[in-house]
């Protein structure tokens, strides 16, 4: 008896840190779960600017013409031409172990760029800096990542840091387009948009936010859930079918 006891003290150490550990991986799972959320991103601007900051702070940022602009308060797009940014972080599999190797943390971007959920990958065109979307094959000659966010406020980084420019496209409009300041000099060099030009740019932040949780939204995923308990049983089915044929 005092043999048992004495082996039980010996393993308790073990188990606490067995229970430790598993409660750290299941706390580090559920910090991880919103990279695979599908969220809006909206506008923040790092300093108070008169003028701008009224109409910038929580404008949402939607896709347009394979480009991705600003909704503000006073923009204007001409009816059903945009649609709100609706994305996720997903794993990008030709960059992947290329930006591990260069000391980077993140993935690739997608979101769906209409109604029917196409997903598309977003990217910065590795000639202009801006910041588009499109299928794989638009990609591969561009920036696809990695993208990641900061661990309290969501905000997006690219290339580890944040440094996303709001242009002014078009004056009359008032239409701002995206860009992302690679050589962090105002995208003043090797002939980018700022590059001898008067045009006016804004450095922004963007932020994650969660989608409001519609009824459309509910029966999306509804759809998804089916979907992936649909695919879980038929692998099941087919590892069964595997098994009885090499018995």
């Amino acid at each position: 008896m005092v043999l048992g006891i004495l082996s039980a003290v010996a393993a308790c150490p073990a188990i606490i840190g067995t229970t430790e550990a598993v409660r750290h991986g299941q706390k580090a799972q559920a910090k991880e779960a919103h990279r695979g959320q599908k969220v809006n991103m909206i506008v923040k601007l790092p300093t108070a600017v008169p003028g701008y900051t009224e109409k910038f702070d929580g404008a949402l940022i939607v896709l347009k013409d394979n480009k991705l602009y600003i909704r503000h308060s006073q923009s204007t797009f001409p009816p059903d031409s945009i649609h709100p940014f609706a994305g996720y972080y997903l794993p990008y599999p030709s960059n992947q172990t290329k930006w591990a190797g260069a000391g980077y943390k993140g993935e690739g971007l997608v979101s769906t760029i209409n109604e029917a959920n196409q997903l598309n990958w977003i990217y910065v065109d590795r000639n202009t800096h801006e910041l588009k979307y499109g299928i794989k094959t638009d990609v591969e000659n561009h920036c696809a990542g990695p993208w990641d966010c900061t661990s309290i406020e969501k905000r997006m980084t690219f290339e580890s840091w944040e440094g996303f420019i709001a242009v002014q496209e078009d004056s009359n409009k008032d239409i701002w387009s995206l860009y992302f300041d690679r050589f962090d000099d105002g995208l003043s060099s090797n002939g980018l948009i700022g590059d001898g030009r008067q045009i006016r740019m804004l450095e922004i932040q963007l932020i994650r936010k969660e989608r409001v949780k519609g009824f459309d939204m509910a029966c999306e995923e509804r759809v998804e859930r089916i979907r992936a308990m649909r695919g879980k049983q038929k692998e099941q089915q087919e590892e069964g079918l595997q098994g009885e044929q090499e018995e």
